[in-house]
């Protein structure tokens, strides 16, 4: 007799069709107290004022629109009003729906929540769209308190996960930082335009412009061809000595070859001149304030599983940090679809009848900060990341679509950040295959940034509690070197001694046993 055999093929178990729930759905609060025993506070937020209603799950309105100010007295009035009606028309259960506008809406908020009402928050869209349906071409204040209470009775009053104290300055400092390097980016632009009347096609003859110092130095300092080309290589290179600029001779003669056949600038080029100088003073003093952010940025994220991150190739602080800061405590995400979700990145889809388009843009409506920094990162691991490099060039070759690509490489990444930073551990994937060593990185972040060595030693002692024990000896391994090195370095030993002996202290490991190469050292 045959023997019946099953198909080994995992099949994904598929789920009836069926309405979906509105995640903020009351019904079963509803049917607990009864609709007439069921209140709800709508409030249309504005800047210095906002208008508020009352009415039970019926609509029956309890307290018409009231319009209140934005201060202590106004928004005490206000609640005490809720309660009073609470009281007198016997409700026994209450939500207070808010719409966001902007910032507006925080402080309506926040005072019902410290009074002890649940707050919810309902998307301008969702009033808009209850508002259109029931009142098109009139938009007032009293249509879109109706249109928000509409929208709580049918479960689009939204709860939000609340923040600590330490996420909340995380993603605030991450978001200045983003905004200063856009602003120095501009002043870049505006500093090279500035440049080019009075030194026409002077910073084009450079690919990498603002990888040194010497050449907006020089620019600056001397400001027309004729003034290069008459202090020369020697002067130029005096100039630079003086201000202890580090350069190489090379630049030099190239700069002066272009000002021996430099164009004719602009009569009013010592004002450009003038203004590029205050321009770069500008520059030079966000770029500090970045660096101080930056060491501020990853003293909040050490003591975080966020960190976890540094192990992949191609992340490095400040990226981690822009997806940590963005994405929140990992316990908000049931898996890394739900990242990935938030962030929006699938694409929308038009169907009617038999006319299907499903491979869309990305849906509009998302968390785009977020998804701005998980493309970042993807950005970083295309280029940076051995795997990742290879499996973009793979997908380029055969014919996808460069933002496809873009997205795919978001999407695994966003996979791996899940299974490392809720798993709390260093993941094992071809991408990891030449794994970079955490506290290595984040020691040499720190060198780099010139950090004081109380914050080095606190911040790696963060570090040290996410990772996980089997991983500490492998960590230190390379602190094992440098401070096996550091005595034959001429610049930096007494800093690194003194530092790598309680990172080595911190991961619970002791001397490792170290054999050196035996290759002559130069120096």
């Amino acid at each position: 007799m045959a023997t019946k055999t099953h198909s080994t093929t995992r099949r994904r178990n598929r789920k009836p069709y069926r309405i979906g729930k509105p995640r903020g759905s009351i019904r079963a609060r509803v049917q607990a107290v009864g609709p007439q025993r069921f209140g709800i506070v709508s409030v249309d937020c504005a800047k210095a004022r906002s208008k508020w209603m009352l009415a039970n799950f019926y609509d029956d309105v309890i307290i018409p629109p009231t319009v209140v100010e934005h201060h202590r007295a106004g928004l005490d009035a206000a609640i005490a009003a809720v309660q009073q009606a609470a009281t007198e028309h016997d409700l026994a259960d209450m939500l207070v729906a808010v719409e966001r506008t902007g910032r507006y809406h925080g402080p309506v908020r926040r005072a019902f929540a410290a009074a002890g009402f649940e707050t919810r928050i309902v998307h301008p869209f969702t009033t808009k769209q209850y508002r259109k349906a029931a009142d098109p071409g009139v938009k007032t204040d009293d249509n879109d308190l109706a249109a928000i209470h509409r929208a709580a009775v049918t479960g689009y009053a939204l709860s939000e996960q609340t923040l600590g104290e330490s996420w909340q300055r995380l993603r605030l400092l991450v978001r200045h930082r983003r905004d200063l390097v856009r602003k120095v980016s501009a002043l870049c632009c505006q500093i090279k335009d500035h440049l080019d009347a009075a030194m026409p096609g002077y910073a084009s003859g450079f690919a990498k412009f603002w990888a040194t110092p010497a050449p907006l130095a020089v620019a600056l300092a001397f400001g027309s061809p004729a003034a290069i080309v008459t202090a020369g290589v020697g002067g130029m290179a005096k100039r630079l000595r003086d201000r202890q600029i580090r350069f190489q001779h090379r630049t030099f003669r190239r700069i002066v070859d272009w000002a021996n056949n430099a164009a004719q600038p602009q009569p009013d080029g010592p004002w450009h001149v003038e203004i590029a100088k205050a321009l770069n003073e500008d520059r030079e003093h966000k770029r500090q304030e970045i660096l101080d952010l930056e060491r501020r940025i990853a003293a909040i994220l050490a003591p975080t599983p966020y960190v976890l991150l540094l192990s992949i190739p191609g992340i490095n602080v400040v990226g981690a940090a822009e997806f940590a800061g963005e994405a929140g405590p990992i316990r908000h995400y049931a898996n890394a679809r739900c990242i990935t979700g938030r962030a929006g990145l699938f694409p929308s889809r038009h169907q009617s009848d038999e006319v299907d388009h499903p491979n869309g843009p990305l849906v509009k409506c998302a968390n785009h900060r977020l998804r701005f920094a998980i493309l970042q990162a993807a950005d970083c691991l295309a280029t940076s990341n051995r795997h990742f490099r290879h499996l973009a060039s793979t997908w380029r070759c055969s014919g996808a679509d460069p933002r496809l690509i873009r997205v795919r490489v978001a999407s695994r990444f966003c996979r791996i950040a899940f299974a490392m930073v809720a798993g709390r551990q260093i993941f094992a994937h071809p991408a990891m295959r030449d794994r970079h060593y955490i506290v290595d990185k984040l020691l040499k972040f720190h060198i780099e940034h010139k950090t004081p060595m109380s914050q080095i030693l606190a911040d790696l002692k963060g570090v040290a509690a996410q990772i996980p024990q089997r991983e500490h000896a492998a960590e230190a391994i390379p602190i094992q070197r440098q401070l096996s090195a550091a005595p034959k370095r001429r610049g930096g030993v007494k800093r690194l001694g003194e530092i790598l002996p309680h990172v080595l202290a911190s991961l619970g490991v002791g001397q490792i046993e170290y054999t050196p190469s035996g290759k002559h050292d130069p120096t």
